[in-house]
């Protein structure tokens, strides 16, 4: 068998065992079916509910499988939040424990871990399909990205560690792996990389001179008062906010620094005599092609995001200078911008790096006539 095939299918294994560790260590969170459903306490309305629903479950997986169970969800009429469930639903119950029975129990969400882990799997697929051995290369990279924003950025940020230190660190680590996962440790995958950093280092910069004279506190992000409210008092969202516009716009950083390293690297590979300055210009003109599109691919990746908010505006018939300094707004602005920003810096940089390490001397006018003699 290959033993790139072997690779694969180890390491796809250690994932899983490790996944499967990690659930079995939260055995007080299990999947349900719900049997029957009293809506009795509960006042719907034509978009949300308020209330108390009760169900009859069926535990279908753990040491408490096939035992039925009295479950209480409750409504609060917010329909983004809320789960209205009803009989043949498949859910996901929270159990409280006590030597070894079961004292009371509340239903979480919707078990949708089966089409979860279907699209993951089919995303799998394509990549190796197409892919194949850089395409599990990215597989590998996409893992372990989220293992270290989970298990890293995320559990720092909680205890407090200083969040433009711990995120440029985060995004350090990120992009090393990625980049030498996927272009491989060369001049290639090393100018992208200084490229990507050097970057991302100057529009966090410009996002703290341009954030501090805005006026924003860090309260415009999603959950950012529930953190609060459940007792972590000591963060500093504003400082989470910059290190969220920074962690946001790598991403894109590091697609434009690969695709300019790596045409820079066709060119070379295809004109060895190539002069640095011929070669930093192609690099800066593949630049200009790729940050048209990809500024507005981040523009329209936001506005998706809040989609129904620009309907609201709309709806509301909202003044435009009104609209521009609201904060929730001027925060999806600085967003935009600084990414854009972070683009239109990473392109020019990579193709700069790329053009000193790819060209390590500048080759004579013999060598290059003699090279063109040789193609004719």
């Amino acid at each position: 068998m290959n033993k790139k095939l072997i690779l694969i299918i180890v390491s796809l294994l250690l994932c899983c065992a490790y996944f499967l560790a990690q659930q079995s260590s939260v055995s007080n969170e299990v999947s349900s079916l719900v049997l029957e459903v009293d809506n009795s306490e509960v006042m719907a309305s034509t978009v949300s509910s308020i209330g108390h629903q009760g169900l009859e479950v069926r535990i279908t997986e753990g040491e408490f499988k096939g035992q039925e169970i009295f479950v209480g969800n409750l409504l609060m009429g917010q329909a983004e939040y809320d789960e209205h469930y009803k009989e043949g639903d498949k859910i996901i119950v929270a159990l409280q424990v006590e030597e070894n029975e079961i004292t009371s129990a509340r239903a979480v969400s919707m078990d949708r871990s089966l089409w979860m882990y279907s699209l993951v799997g089919l995303m799998a697929v394509l990549l190796l399909a197409y892919g194949r051995w850089v395409g599990y290369k990215a597989l590998l990279s996409f893992g372990l990205s989220i293992w270290i924003i989970w298990s890293v950025l995320i559990k720092g940020l909680l205890e407090g560690q200083n969040p433009i230190l711990l995120t440029s660190v985060t995004v350090i680590i990120l992009s090393a792996i990625i980049i030498f996962l996927v272009s491989g440790f060369n001049r290639r995958g090393l100018s992208a990389f200084i490229g990507t950093i050097s970057g991302l280092l100057i529009t966090l910069l410009l996002t703290h001179i341009f954030g501090a004279r805005m006026g924003l506190y860090g309260m415009t992000q999603p959950y950012s008062q529930a953190l609060i409210i459940n007792g972590f008092f000591n963060l500093n969202l504003l400082e989470i906010f910059y290190a969220a516009i920074i962690l946001g716009a790598s991403g894109a950083a590091m697609d434009i620094s690969v695709d300019i390293a790596a045409s820079m690297h066709e060119i070379k590979e295809n004109q060895p005599l190539i002069s640095r300055k011929r070669l930093i210009g192609s690099g800066l003109n593949v630049g200009r092609q790729v940050i048209g599109t990809m500024t507005t691919t981040l523009l329209l990746a936001y506005s998706g995001s809040y989609l129904t908010l620009l309907m609201l505006f709309m709806v509301k018939d909202t003044t435009f200078i009104r609209m521009m300094n609201m904060k929730i707004v001027v925060s999806e602005v600085l967003r935009t911008i600084m990414g854009s920003v972070g683009l239109i810096l990473v392109a020019p940089l990579t193709a700069l790096v790329a053009g000193i390490l790819l060209v390590k001397k500048e080759s004579t006018d013999a060598q290059v006539i003699e090279l063109n003699e040789h193609i004719n």
